[in-house]
C-alpha cells in the first residue's frame, strides 16, 4: 500500500505503471499554504555553470522536500531542505538550487560485460525536477480527478548535465483513457493517466545500443551525447556541480519561448510550480515539495 505525500512527479519512461489506491492519499501532510518564491530582477545574468557565486546577498528560500511515498525503503534522500532562488535578466528566467547529497551519482545504466554479452546496468543518476503549470485544471496531487498539463524541466547528473542542458518535457494528466501512459488509481476509484512527452526537437543525448556480443571493454557508456540539442528540446540551459556533500544547480530559459509545449513565465504575475529531488533513483522514489508560487509581481 502506497501512501502518497503531496504531488507525485513522475519522470519514469511513459508506460503502464502500478496502481496507487486513492484512499491512501493523505492531503493533510501537504503544506497548508503554497510557498512564495520571489523572482528577482537580476543586475547581470548569472553564468549557468553550477557556481552559485553569481547569486550574491540574501534571497535564498528554504524549500523542504519530503518523500513522495510514505515509508518508501527505496527513497535514499528522505526529508531535506533545498535552497532555491529565482531571477530574471533580459528576458530570461534563472533558477538556482542547492541540496545535500552524500555523493555524486553521475553514471546512468552503463553496459556491463557479463559472460558472453553486454547487459544493461541498473545504476541510476541523481536528478532534479522543476514543474510549472502549463494548462488545464492544475492540481498539486498528480493523481487527482483533474485534467491538466505541466511543463517539466528535468536535470540529470549522468545524462543532461554533461551536455549543459535539462530535458524539456510535457506531462499530461487526465482521467480519460490515454495510450502509452502510466496508470494510477485516483479519487473515487477512477484511473488517472499520466503521459510524459519530450518537447519537439533533438534531445542532448540518446541511450546507446552497442553490439552486445562484441567485447569492447568491461563497461560501455549507457548514454551518447549530441551537442547541441535542437528545437524546443534546446530551451533549458542547465549545469550542476557536486562538492562538499551538496549539489549546486543553475537552470535558465527564456520567459517566453514561443513553443506551445512550454509554460510562459509572466512578468507581473504568479506561476505555480513544484520541485522534486532524486538520489540515484527515478519514478516515485523521490522527495517532493508542496506548491511553489513563483512571484513575478515585482517585475514589469
Amino acid at each position: 500500500m502506497l501512501h502518497i505525500r503531496g504531488i507525485l512527479l513522475l519522470v519514469a519512461t511513459a508506460g503502464s505503471g502500478p496502481a496507487v489506491a486513492a484512499d491512501n492519499i493523505t492531503p493533510a501532510e501537504m503544506p497548508a499554504e503554497p510557498l512564495r518564491v520571489p523572482v528577482e530582477a537580476l543586475a547581470a545574468a548569472p553564468v549557468v555553470d553550477g557556481d552559485l557565486g553569481d547569486w550574491s546577498g540574501d534571497g535564498w528560500i528554504t524549500v523542504t522536500v519530503h518523500p513522495a511515498v510514505r515509508d518508501d525503503a527505496d527513497n535514499r534522500l528522505g526529508t531535506i531542505d533545498v535552497l532555491l532562488r529565482a531571477g530574471v535578466h533580459q528576458g530570461r528566467f534563472y533558477l538556482a538550487a542547492r541540496w545535500p547529497d552524500r555523493r555524486a551519482d553521475a553514471v546512468y545504466k552503463p553496459w556491463e560485460w557479463r559472460g558472453d554479452r553486454y547487459r544493461r546496468g541498473k545504476r541510476l543518476d541523481d536528478m532534479f525536477a522543476a514543474r510549472f503549470d502549463l494548462a488545464g485544471d492544475y492540481h498539486s496531487c498528480m493523481i487527482a480527478d483533474a485534467t491538466y498539463q505541466v511543463d517539466l524541466w528535468l536535470w540529470s547528473a549522468g545524462r543532461s548535465n554533461p551536455a549543459g542542458y535539462a530535458d524539456d518535457l510535457m506531462q499530461a494528466i487526465t482521467t480519460r483513457f490515454t495510450e502509452n501512459a502510466a496508470e494510477y488509481t485516483g479519487p473515487g476509484g477512477k484511473t488517472v493517466y499520466i503521459r510524459k512527452k519530450r518537447d519537439a526537437g533533438t534531445p542532448a543525448y540518446t541511450n546507446t545500443r552497442p553490439d552486445r556480443r562484441t567485447f569492447q571493454g568491461d563497461k560501455l557508456p549507457g548514454v551518447a551525447w549530441k551537442s547541441p540539442p535542437t528545437g524546443s528540446a534546446a530551451d533549458i540551459l542547465a549545469q550542476g556541480v557536486w562538492a562538499d556533500g551538496h549539489w549546486q544547480l543553475e537552470m535558465s530559459r527564456a520567459l517566453v519561448t514561443g513553443h506551445e509545449d512550454d509554460a510562459e513565465l509572466p512578468l507581473g504575475a504568479l506561476r505555480v510550480g513544484a520541485v522534486a529531488v532524486f538520489d540515484r533513483n527515478s519514478s516515485e522514489h523521490k522527495s517532493v515539495s508542496g506548491d511553489l508560487h513563483y512571484d513575478f509581481s515585482a517585475l514589469r
